[in-house]
């Protein structure tokens, strides 16, 4: 970009990159070339008389289809929306043969001022102006046109929703039943773009998401989902559940209808009718970074310094997806992972057994369904625990490791061990335990307690050692749980097993967990 440019011609560079890169065409009125480029945006054509200058006319397979109102960066674009309408509205007679018009005026709407983009389609119900991360690809607008023609009554999917089908004969629970109920009428009211769903664990959740993918997919207009897994063996779950789900309507799988893949490439986002991803694969790929199909430490367990910044992808523009169902949404959406969320064009859902304040915050307080624990359990559908717990001195107190006492140190990357002379007294809260101290003693204290009071006080009757998860606190704590479990419990290789990311493979360890009579203890993070 030239230097000392005024604040409008800087909107204008900047408005040409962000149409350049999403495919167009962006020419002067002598340049303009409609049969070599599928969308072209021409600069400062003059309107019908009263209507003034747009700053660009967008033509798609030939057609007229749009305008845009460039405004100065820092420009508030809603107060500019008189001046688009106006474009929309003046297209001169000599044009309108070969335009495409709703309501006698141009569909596609868009102010810009370089750092901010709003859209509106003239095919909504009600057409209201969003904010959007980038022009849309011409091929989109194609779509948006045919979809038109198919369907003049409710070619955009706020219009579909208005009237969808009823799910009475659906098998499912009433608390699924509810949430879809909720879901639909969330979308079909436009009050919010975010919708958030209350469900305890257990409960349903990823049935329920499901069933109203597949509905919005067939009768809501969605062209695309993204489904947004916690860790990347959740996706393996996940896709699972698409591909064994029978369609209500005919008895088909859903995978029969509908293409259901993990995230592998960018490209493979434009193939798919739902891809199931974690947020950090979604970031790789929109970075053009290659994405594995197994677990990739490097990638699945990446946290970002700080939150992230997007940057426009050509090979996934925003439009891929137009909704976005997180799973665990409490953990991964807002704060560093937010942009990625954001960045698309797309109604968001979240899933969460427990929502936080910064969750709904972020749903725009829209909670449109809740189905508590409780709730379940007096249901039948969840089956109550109880808490036995196991209460260490030095875990509520802390300790102090006396000066002069000889510590091993433990490089945490090499695992390399060394020994060292304390020089002072070494004090240790609770919280600090197996962070910055690990203690032997007390995972073996702890241990021995559930191994002694498993058959007479946790589990009385039982003469096998159940199917336990212990979460550790990081993989170094999770090494010496799975040791020290072998030796309390006096046995083998095969009874106790650690299962993370560095796990060679974590898939074959689940499915070990599930059906090997010997596998009795797995520790994860």
């Amino acid at each position: 970009m030239a230097p000392n440019l005024k604040p409008e011609e800087r909107a204008r560079d900047l408005i040409d990159e962000q149409l350049t890169r999403a495919g167009w065409f962006v020419c002067d009125r002598k340049d303009i070339e409609l049969f070599n480029h599928q969308g072209v945006a021409v600069r400062e054509v003059i309107m019908a008389t009263e209507h003034g200058r747009a700053d660009y006319l967008l033509y798609v397979d030939r057609q007229i289809v749009g305008v845009i109102e460039a405004k100065p960066v820092g420009t508030t674009l809603s107060g500019v929306q008189w001046q688009s309408a106006m474009y929309a509205e003046g297209l001169p007679e000599t044009y309108r043969d070969g335009a495409v018009l709703k309501d006698d005026r141009l569909p596609f709407v868009y102010e810009a001022s370089g750092t901010e983009t709003q859209f509106t389609s003239g095919f909504d119900p009600y057409p209201r102006a969003r904010k959007i991360f980038n022009f849309q690809e011409p091929a989109t607008l194609a779509r948006f046109i045919r979809d038109s023609v198919n369907d003049p009554n409710a070619p955009t999917w706020p219009g579909k929703v208005l009237s969808m089908p009823s799910f009475d004969h659906y098998s499912l629970r009433p608390a699924q039943r509810a949430s879809i109920a909720a879901l639909e009428h969330s979308l079909s009211s436009g009050t919010h773009s975010r919708s958030l769903v209350q469900m305890a664990t257990g409960a349903g959740k990823t049935r329920m998401a499901v069933t109203e993918a597949y509905r919005l997919l067939k009768y809501g207009g969605f062209n695309r989902v993204l489904f947004l897994v916690d860790r990347n063996n959740l996706g393996d779950q996940t896709l699972r559940e698409f591909r064994d789900f029978t369609t209500p309507d005919d008895g088909r799988k859903f995978s029969e209808l509908y293409n259901v893949d993990k995230l592998t490439s960018a490209g493979l986002a434009q193939s798919s009718s739902v891809v199931i991803s974690t947020i950090q694969r979604v970031f790789a790929g929109l970075r053009g970074m290659e994405i594995p199909e197994d677990d990739d430490p490097q990638i699945d367990g990446y946290v970002p310094p700080a939150p992230v910044t997007v940057e426009y992808s050509a090979a996934m523009p925003p439009e891929t997806f137009d909704l976005v169902i997180v799973d665990e949404c409490h953990r991964s959406i807002y704060g560093l992972w937010r942009g990625v969320v954001e960045y698309f064009d797309a109604h968001v859902v979240g899933l969460t057994a427990t929502p936080t304040k910064q969750t709904l915050g972020f749903f725009q307080q829209n909670l449109v369904s809740e189905y508590t624990y409780a709730e379940s359990v007096a249901d039948g559908v969840n089956v109550d625990f109880e808490v036995y717990r196991i209460q260490t001195e030095i875990t509520k107190k802390g300790a102090t490791i006396e000066a002069g006492t000889i510590v091993p140190k433990m490089d945490r990357r090499t695992r390399q061990q060394r020994w060292e002379t304390l020089d002072e007294d070494f004090d240790y809260t609770g919280s600090e335990l197996d962070r910055a101290v690990t203690s032997k003693a007390q995972i073996r204290l702890v241990l021995e307690t559930f191994r002694d009071r498993l058959y007479s006080e946790i589990f009385p009757g039982r003469s096998v050692v159940p199917k336990t998860l212990i979460f550790a606190k990081d993989d170094n704590h999770a090494e010496e749980i799975v040791l020290m479990a072998r030796e309390v419990f006096g046995k083998g290789n095969d009874f106790a097993a650690k299962i993370t990311y560095n796990a060679k493979d974590p898939k074959a360890l689940l499915q070990k967990f599930r059906n090997s009579p010997d596998l009795r203890i797995v520790v994860t993070v």
